[in-house]
């Protein structure tokens, strides 16, 4: 899927040079932004912030629309369609951080400045988010209409075939989410999976038919997208990372260019600790050696339904350069089922020996290899010396080989059973697979008796998953039971940095088992929105329970709906692990068409005007 996005933008680059801008127009580089950090050339041109692109079937639309350019026909099509960047007109971000959370609007205008006049074509919008990101909406406006976004559930929307036929709308790298802008009443998708766009303005008798909007030539887009991401927190620091940087091929060509770009960054650490603020990579710092934290209260609306009162609690650990983690107890199980062979099994690997070796002496640890049966480096934990570390990594090399089925439940089992039960370490169980098995609800029933019989010197579950076939809520709701921590890759070149990042902060904590007894007291509480979705979610999935889905359905009643693709992360497919399905076979395509069609486009394109 990257690859073939940044394919069609190429392509549509160089299909732009038929464009005409007149004497005075500047001179602007068409290569692709910030190649040397990208992972690969074939990726090179994926937008690095809020992006419009012009979507072209038919080459001979490709015109300046104040100025026809009167290059010579382009015969064929260009099937699938290359991706013109609209010119940028101009454009704002304003981040407001909560703790640890930032919430993010991108505003801009974008115009069709690739299409004759005469001619339209469809618009797609490219958002990149940060980490963790989740869209919270997109609004479009053009001279003549107005386009809003609206989440809804898929019982709302009523129409599950459309819904399964759906092939617009999807996440690229997991973390790059791209939309056409419909032309109907609502755009929806499963409410506890998916992202869904709404036309705010639809008459009744437009009902009957549902298209796609195409943009005149010469149109000027006013966009605005919002959505959320986490704040890293490390070392001490929380480090904000906004997607913003543009490729110059965005700038319009006229020489006497009045650049409009606005950054506005609000603040709100909760604490009234000393803030700094790095202008140069906007990192931000809380300046404390210390552990601090608050409580924050907040009452409801007046317009709110519901009118619990609201607070938040909150620790920050500071940093603690000198002071000692927990003695550790670690075990990695690790998946080496058909399904992980080549990129997603090296890479894995090269995170897991990395973790191993920022492992103290005086730390334990075990690795269990995994597919339809267990592989156990040793019998029992030990201790962490270099000896035992070049042992485990030799043994690493050699032994996992990617083959056969998946059963998680054994070595979950196997692991349980073999830490001290002391309660001076800290011990650890991380899961890593790519798949998803039958007997998932069996396996937390009886992860949650091991650790209520254990209390608090059970050890904890952190769960990693790869890819799209792995049940990402039952992997979470695991992690949950475990009071560890869960992430993904849903992108095969993030496993290394991702896992590497999760081990390594399941494995710094400086303080544990933290119980707050007024909570006990409570009728009802709920946490953050994003993790309160997420954690009804895999409540709903663990339980069965429709009261909790329902809980989650608005009314939409009398509006006429048209689907995007899943995009969510999902619950993850018994069949395709059964069948061992790679993960990267679960991206989708951007356009449905073949390979070979798509170089036949590229061969005709640069014949004339090029």
């Amino acid at each position: 899927m990257a690859a073939e996005f940044s394919k069609a933008v190429e392509l549509g680059l160089k299909l732009s040079k038929r464009i005409y801008y007149g004497k005075d127009a500047a001179t602007v580089s068409l290569a692709p932004p910030r190649k040397a950090e990208m992972t690969a050339d074939t990726e090179s041109y994926l937008p690095t912030a809020v992006m419009v692109y012009a979507e072209i079937n038919e080459p001979g639309v490709v015109d300046n629309p104040d100025v026809p350019s009167y290059q010579p026909y382009v015969h064929g099509r260009c099937d699938p369609p290359v991706l013109i960047p609209l010119h940028m007109h101009a454009v704002s971000v304003e981040v407001d951080c909560y703790l640890d959370t930032a919430f993010v609007t991108v505003s801009g205008a974008w115009r069709l400045h690739c299409v004759a006049a005469s001619r339209s074509c469809y618009c797609r919008i490219a958002v990149p988010m940060g980490e963790q990101g989740s869209v919270l909406g997109v609004e479009v406006e053009s001279p003549f209409k107005s386009y809003s976004t609206q989440l809804i559930s898929l019982e709302a929307a009523g129409d599950a075939a459309k819904a399964a036929s759906s092939k617009d709308g999807f996440l690229i790298k997991g973390q790059i989410y791209t939309l056409r802008v419909p032309q109907a009443t609502v755009i929806s998708v499963d409410f506890f999976n998916y992202f869904v766009p709404q036309l705010s303005s639809l008459h009744a008798h437009d009902i009957a038919f549902v298209s796609i909007l195409q943009v005149d030539g010469g149109t000027m887009l006013s966009v605005k997208v919002s959505w959320s991401q986490k704040l890293l927190y490390q070392d001490g620091q929380f480090c904000l990372d906004v997607p913003f940087t543009f490729p110059l091929y965005v700038l319009p060509m006229v020489k006497s260019l009045v650049k409009k770009e606005k950054i506005l960054v609000n603040l709100n650490s909760g604490t009234g600790n000393e803030l700094l603020f790095e202008s140069a990579s906007h990192p931000l710092q809380i300046s404390s050696s210390e552990i601090v934290g608050g409580l924050l209260l907040q009452s409801p609306s007046l317009d709110d339904y519901d009118q619990r009162e609201m607070f938040c609690f909150y620790l920050y650990p500071g940093k603690w350069i000198s002071s000692k983690v927990f003695r550790k107890e670690v075990v990695f199980l690790v998946d080496i089922s058909a399904s992980m062979q080549r990129s997603p099994l090296e890479n894995v690997k090269t995170a897991l020996v990395a973790a191993l070796l920022k492992l103290n002496p005086v730390d334990t640890f075990n690795v269990i290899a995994f597919n339809g049966s267990s592989l156990l480096f040793s019998p029992s934990l030990v201790p962490a010396t270099k000896e035992g570390l070049g042992k485990v990594s030799e043994w690493i090399q050699t032994k996992f080989i990617a083959e056969g089925g998946t059963n998680i439940s054994a070595p979950l089992d196997q692991a349980i059973n073999m830490f001290s039960k002391t309660v001076d370490v800290l011990p650890i169980i991380f899961l890593i697979t790519d798949g998803a098995v039958e007997d998932e609800k069996d396996i937390c029933d009886a992860m949650r008796g091991h650790l209520m019989k254990g209390g608090l010197t059970s050890p904890r579950i952190c769960t990693f998953g790869i890819g799209s076939y792995c049940n990402h809520y039952f992997l979470q709701m695991l992690a949950q039971i475990g009071r560890g921590y869960y992430d993904a890759a849903f992108d095969i070149g993030s496993i290394n940095s991702r896992m590497g990042r999760l081990i390594s902060t399941a494995s710094s904590v400086v303080l544990a088992d933290i119980t707050i007894d007024a909570l006990k007291q409570l009728d009802s509480l709920e946490v953050l929105a994003r993790r309160q979705i997420n954690a009804l979610t895999a409540h709903a999935w663990f339980s069965g329970s429709k009261q909790l889905e329902e809980k989650k359905t608005p009314d939409f009643k009398g509006q006429k709906i048209i689907f995007l693709r899943k995009l969510g992360i999902g619950f993850g497919s018994v069949q395709a692990t059964a069948e061992n399905r790679p993960p990267e076979h679960a991206e989708p395509k951007l356009y449905e068409t073949s390979e070979m069609i798509f170089k036949a486009a590229s061969d005709f394109l640069w014949e004339d005007g090029g």
